[in-house]
């Protein structure tokens, strides 16, 4: 049975059972069918962004007003105490006392398990480090089910940045539930870090390795691209040697399977070129749109509004 979500700190994508991501899935189809503008009113979004984001923060705000709530919050941590030298645990302790759920972004791993230490009110992670993404998986899959029309026994490229990027982690992980064939698609330096590769393989979760996208294109249901995050490399020279290993072009698509899908979670910079956009494979914009309706459903959710 699925968990009950009423003031669930949404940390990790690994806490989320089968039951509990098809919960979130089926409540934002609702949504994106039917607007409910008054779910949420009365009640205060604390939006604490310690890192740079537009799709995240900006659905999640977004999402809080249209089912009728309210937003405090910050872009910038450099306009809060944060510049003074306030803790992160004091500054989530104070905000707790303001807000009624907080989404946090910060680009210390662990930081949204230390916030949910400081907070009586749910916290909801929008990326800690290179650690994790939870809603930005769930709106995934999300995208995944509604152009695949199914979620189960997918084939799935994960291209890019497997390293650092924290949507692939958790993506991966979430697709243990569906009993997908992965195939990951990395340079050596920024291949899928060994303790995530070994859960996998603990888990059962079919997966090979490869170089080039040419080796899997026709053969996958779902490219996942990726960014290589310059702002991750603490040495840019090495951020050169890799930042072209992968630039999607419409020449590419030429062996693709016609239900091919392109996800990407944004921004893009070298990765995917903008001839693409205008193929019938790119769901990337479609995908970022549905980020409203999954961040509706989970703040519906966490404040016990949804069932």
């Amino acid at each position: 049975m699925p968990t009950n979500f009423r003031n669930r700190d949404i940390l990790s994508i690994s806490e989320f059972s089968k039951a509990d991501i098809l919960k979130v899935l089926e409540h934002a189809q609702r949504l994106k069918a039917a607007r409910r503008p008054t779910l949420l009113q009365g009640q205060v979004l604390g939006s604490c962004f310690f890192e740079p984001s537009t799709r995240t923060r900006l659905s999640f705000e977004s999402a809080m007003q249209h089912l009728g709530g309210g937003v405090i919050g910050f872009a910038d941590p450099n306009a809060t105490s944060t510049k003074k030298g306030e803790t992160l645990y004091d500054t989530i302790k104070i905000v707790s006392g303001y807000a009624d759920v907080i989404t946090i972004r910060h680009y210390l791993e662990g930081a949204a398990r230390r916030a949910a230490e400081a907070s009586d009110k749910p916290i909801i992670n929008c990326g800690d480090g290179a650690n994790q993404h939870p809603t930005q998986t769930l709106i995934d899959l999300f995208t995944i089910a509604e152009c695949q029309k199914k979620l189960n026994r997918l084939n799935v490229a994960l291209v890019g940045d497997l390293k650092y990027g924290r949507t692939v982690h958790s993506l991966a992980q979430a697709l243990v539930h569906f009993n997908a064939t992965l195939y990951l698609v990395a340079p050596d330096a920024l291949q899928l870090p060994t303790q995530a590769s070994r859960e996998l393989r603990e888990q059962g979760v079919r997966f090979s390795c490869h170089r080039t996208i040419e080796e899997v294109i026709a053969k996958v249901d779902i490219l996942y691209l990726t960014r290589i995050q310059e702002e991750r490399f603490g040495d840019p020279l090495d951020y050169e040697r890799v930042k072209n290993a992968f630039v999607l072009s419409n020449k590419q698509l030429g062996r693709a399977r016609p239900n091919l899908r392109i996800l990407h979670p944004l921004p893009r910079v070298h990765e995917l070129l903008p001839e693409v956009d205008a193929t019938p494979y790119a769901q990337y914009f479609e995908q970022a749109h549905n980020g409203l309706f999954v961040r509706e459903a989970l703040l519906g959710l966490v404040l016990g509004k949804l069932k």
